[in-house]
């Protein structure tokens, strides 16, 4: 008899929480040792890897896939390395399972404090990136939760041969193969019964396109850490050192278009638009950047004017929409009406202002003198992060180990009780 997807993935979910138990009083070093060991079996696996992979990014390209979501799908070798370095990094990390903080006496004698514990079952749902696999395996894994990777149907051959890695580190260190579960079928129903399922999910984790985001979080029946767009500004005050303000600019656009931290709007102060505009606009169609401005940067370059929708746009392409601004109220007023709450930055030698933008723009990240693709687990120094929550509870910005435990009271008498003085 064919297993239908719901009682397929109600097993999944039964095995994931039968394993949390287990990862949960896991030591520090049989999780380490399980990362190790997994790290040596992608490091082994490359060939097996990259043909995998071709079966995707060839499927992928015959269907039309965009270009932007084919290099995200893409495992080159230095992708596999940085999937590698990735494990070891996070089995370096400290350990956040079993700390307990500020312990600290009652009037009656007990001693009241938090201790750090796993979230549970972690189901992440994401599209194209092969390494999230990875990602989210070893962050999942190293702060005690059993997880349930459902990756887009393009990269299911990577991600089953990076699978194949997983279950061999968890094997050497003795951990059940329940602990990381890739999900086999493409089917859309999967990811339906995943995020519905609280009995056995405690947290969903979406990663990949707004429509995919936007649906898990209308159906969810779990909690999600989610954001939904990367709608990311760099902001040039009029103090800013202009050399310093283009490599910057131009850093935090063409890193790698693809990312949710690049730069989609540069906003610049009208006392040095006509001074920086000219200079970064010719550096940036070099590189093949499409510019769209707004009536006063068109009187400056050569741009494409902008339209609303463009201020409201990730591009997640060689696109660029410039705007000038009458100075840092409007910059800030700009940021939080048309931005997406994910990262920002200002350049600027000035303090003052500076920290009004810190203070005032209502993002998850908010940087000074700094391009906006900094934000990213591994150079947070969280290691590799399972995503970037825009939302303010629980966890926001990059979400490395710490974001995924939460805390539980602790409280330890000797006989005391209530009602009674100590």
């Amino acid at each position: 008899m064919t297993e239908s997807v719901l009682d397929y993935m109600t097993r999944l979910g039964q095995a994931a929480r039968s394993a949390s138990r287990v990862l949960a009083r896991a030591s520090t070093a049989q999780k380490n040792r399980a990362l190790h060991a997994a790290a040596a079996a992608l490091d082994a696996a490359r060939v097996a890897l990259t043909a995998a992979n071709e079966l995707d990014l060839a499927a992928a390209r015959a269907s039309g896939l965009e270009p932007a979501m084919v290099d995200r799908l893409a495992l080159t070798p230095a992708r596999i390395d940085g999937m590698i370095e990735g494990l070891r990094q996070v089995a370096n990390l400290a350990d956040p399972v079993g700390a307990i903080r500020d312990m600290s006496y009652r009037p009656s004698g007990i001693q009241v404090g938090k201790m750090r514990v796993p979230l549970g079952v972690i189901g992440i749902v994401y599209e194209s990136r092969p390494n999230v696999t990875i990602d989210a395996a070893s962050l999942c894994l190293k702060s005690g939760n059993a997880t349930i990777l459902r990756g887009g149907s393009e990269a299911i051959h990577s991600n089953r041969a990076i699978a194949v890695c997983i279950q061999r580190g968890l094997a050497e260190a003795g951990l059940p193969a329940a602990a990381v579960q890739v999900v086999e079928t493409t089917d859309r129903a999967a990811v339906g019964a995943l995020i519905t399922m609280p009995e056995f999910v405690d947290v969903i984790v979406p990663r990949g396109g707004k429509g995919l985001i936007e649906r898990i979080s209308r159906d969810a029946r779990v909690p999600v850490i989610k954001h939904l767009d990367g709608i990311c500004h760099v902001y040039v005050d009029a103090h800013a050192d202009l050399p310093k303000a283009q490599a910057i600019a131009f850093n935090a656009k063409t890193y790698r278009y693809g990312i949710c931290g690049a730069m989609e709007t540069l906003l610049v102060d009208q006392a040095i638009a006509a001074d920086f505009l000219p200079g970064m606009a010719e550096q940036l169609r070099a590189k093949g950047v499409e510019l769209r401005g707004c009536a006063v940067t068109c009187g400056l370059i050569e741009a494409t004017p902008a339209i609303e929708d463009d201020w409201h746009t990730e591009y997640l392409a060689a696109i660029l929409s410039i705007r000038v601004v009458e100075g840092l109220d409007q910059a800030i007023e700009h940021i939080n009406h048309y931005g997406s709450h994910h990262t920002d930055s200002i350049v600027t030698e000035h303090q003052g202002q500076a920290r009004r933008f810190i203070a005032e723009v209502d993002s998850s990240s908010v940087m000074l003198n700094t391009p906006t693709c900094f934000a990213d687990g591994f150079e947070y120094g969280l290691g590799a992060e399972i995503g970037i929550s825009t939302d303010k509870l629980h966890a926001r910005g990059p979400v490395g180990l710490e974001g995924l435990t939460c805390e539980k009271y602790v409280v330890i008498g000797d006989g005391q009780l209530r009602g009674q003085t100590a």
